[in-house]
């Protein structure tokens, strides 16, 4: 047990250390990154895909026009018709890039070569956040009007000591907490996902490779299973996030053009 304690103090977890990148050449800007190399192959690839589903569809679909439309299908009933109903349509050019981006930038953590969540880095789902906070106000100001958008932020009707409280409550929770978590939420989510596989990774890649020895084979067997068993996991984590991100998007738009729900 000495030997294997003596392995556990040499080993170094994973830190966050293993987000910071470099630029991609000497003299680089300081932007160019993997990250922002990586989020722009990732962009590009989900156009090439939508290109190739349906810059040339058919009546019967097949192949990538198929999987296309199943894609389509999916954000439309799940995401868009629950919070925008008959306006659903109008938003899918706008849901259905928004879900596949992050879906595909999330799937970048568990791809080989890779092995880096985009919405790792907070600066991404940042900008995809504050685009739609953007889309909500302006959404809400042009149907409701200025003065209604702030009168629509709390129920009518209720006892004026309760409007002291409710009104910085909500217009803390509009202009303030929903960008902010909605950006946070996704971020959190990668990076903690990610860092929690670089341990078990750094784990069985220490005690099976750098420092073989009776104690700690098993250590180093136990986190290639869990390293294994939470790939799997973080992958639905990765699709159930850029559901919830999409979700979101598609419920703050709705509720900028349909107060009254």
């Amino acid at each position: 047990m000495s030997a294997l304690t003596v392995l556990a103090d040499e080993f170094e977890a994973p830190g966050p250390s293993i987000f910071n990148f470099p630029p991609l050449w000497e003299g680089a800007p300081g932007w160019a990154t993997k990250p922002v190399l990586f989020a722009s192959v990732g962009a590009l690839l989900i156009c090439a895909l939508a290109w190739s589903a349906f810059a040339k569809p058919k009546l019967v679909p097949r192949g990538m026009q198929n999987l296309g439309e199943i894609g389509y299908l999916f954000v439309r009933d799940e995401v868009a018709r629950p919070f925008l109903g008959k306006d659903a349509e109008k938003w899918m050019p706008l849901l259905v890039p928004l879900f596949f981006l992050v879906f595909c930038w999330n799937l970048m953590g568990v791809f080989p070569g890779i092995q880096l969540p985009i919405a790792s880095h907070i600066a991404f789902p940042a900008v995809l956040a504050l685009v739609i906070y953007i889309v909500k106000l302006y959404l809400g100001f042009k149907h409701q009007g200025f003065t209604g958008y702030f009168k629509n932020l709390v129920p009518p009707g209720l006892p004026k000591p309760v409007y002291a409280l409710l009104i910085p409550i909500e217009l803390l929770q509009n202009f303030v907490t929903a960008p902010f978590t909605h950006a946070v939420r996704l971020f959190a989510n990668m990076f903690a996902g990610h860092m929690i596989l670089a341990f078990f990774s750094a784990v069985g890649f220490w005690f099976l490779f750098e420092a073989l020895t009776p104690f700690g084979a098993p250590v180093g067997i136990l986190g290639v299973i869990m390293a294994t068993l939470m790939t799997g996991f973080e992958m639905f984590i990765q699709y159930l996030q850029a559901f919830l991100f999409t979700l979101l998007a598609a419920m703050y738009i709705g509720a900028s053009l349909h107060p009254e729900h």
